[in-house]
């Protein structure tokens, strides 16, 4: 028996497919209503796994009735299948209003009685193997995964890119045409500023300026860093750093960020490919404490502060993308960067 999850609504389409691959078995789709699962009377689990729409196939090795005691009795069954293993996750997923336990429940108890029984340690984030526990109204199925079978968005081998993000001061020139275009570009601005955490986003016009225009950018910056933190806020497992928001003169910003283990870049199409100046750009990055990157609007940036940059990047030859698309292709572009930096330090 093996327990399929899908995308939901997907349900139909993935056990036909599955019925191709191996032939007419059972398969019961949505299980008690409930979607984005199939349980599928197989051991077929390789060719199952080769439809495209299955995103999680887990084996069942055990089933019992949903009672906390009856599960923490399958553990010496699920030790028995469990093969050589030092560490160890439960992963419980409960679905059902009259059952009188909790998921938190489960991880705990049963993972007391396998720790007793074999000695092992829990590792939610990595383990050697990952015990999946899947509740559907009064039936609970025991099933099992190799560890290295989970994908994990965040892994040891993985370069952790908010290590970057968090030196990035960007210097954003205003994008100031009409009202309605101001606000809308100005959100797109936030949105951007705020996936990525950067250090501070520092909008730095020059000169005299409708301030009307610049009152409507700035709003849609705060509109879309606010719709973008609350989404962060409900996805990530951590505590959020909201992206400071501030105002000043470009050229007085060029002049404060001048220090001695800062790099200040300009991004603009007379510059260089970042492929020609990338040895000079890695040693820059491993030793600065902050990379300022400087970008234009509908007007570009001043020829007068190029002088004052270390680097002077085009960011995609003989394209001009729009004002918006600035921070994630520099940012994105430069990270590849530092992902080398850190390969070479491991």
């Amino acid at each position: 028996m093996i327990l399929v999850k899908t995308q939901r609504g997907l349900e139909y389409v993935a056990a036909n497919h599955i019925k191709d691959a191996i032939g007419d078995v059972k398969i019961e789709i949505r299980p008690a209503g409930y979607l984005g699962i199939l349980i599928v009377y197989s051991n077929s689990i390789e060719k199952i796994r080769d439809v495209p729409e299955v995103e999680k196939a887990i084996k069942i090795i055990s089933t019992c009735k949903s009672d906390l005691e009856n599960i923490i009795s399958k553990a010496g069954e699920i030790v028995s299948h469990l093969g050589e293993f030092e560490t160890f996750a439960i992963r419980t997923t409960r679905r059902g209003k009259k059952i009188g336990f909790s998921s938190v429940d489960v991880n705990i108890k049963l993972g007391k009685k396998i720790q007793e029984l074999t000695n092992a340690e829990v590792d939610l984030d990595f383990p050697d193997k990952a015990i999946y526990v899947e509740i559907i109204n009064e039936r609970t199925f025991i099933g099992i995964l190799d560890g290295k079978e989970e994908k994990k968005k965040y892994t040891p081998e993985k370069v952790d890119s908010r290590k970057f993000f968090e030196k990035i001061s960007f210097v954003q020139m205003p994008y100031l045409e009409n009202l309605k275009g101001a606000r809308e570009i100005g959100e797109r601005i936030g949105r951007a500023a705020q996936s990525f955490e950067i250090k501070e986003l520092i909008i730095s016009p020059y000169g005299y300026i409708n301030a009307y225009e610049m009152l409507e950018f700035l709003k849609g910056i705060k509109r879309g860093q606010l719709a973008r933190l609350k989404i962060q806020k409900r996805s990530y497992a951590r505590e959020v750093r909201e992206v400071p928001v501030l105002i000043q003169d470009l050229y007085q910003t060029v002049r404060d960020k001048r220090r001695k283990k800062n790099i200040l870049i300009v991004t603009d199409p007379t510059g260089e490919q970042i492929r020609d100046v990338k040895d000079d750009l890695k040693k820059a990055l491993e030793r600065c404490n902050e990379v300022v990157i400087f970008a234009g609007s509908r007007s570009g940036l001043p020829k007068g502060i190029f002088r004052f940059a270390d680097f002077v990047i085009d960011l995609s030859p003989y394209i001009t993308f729009a004002t918006e698309h600035t921070i994630p292709t520099s940012l994105i572009a430069l990270l590849g960067v530092y992902e080398e930096i850190e390969d070479m330090n491991k």
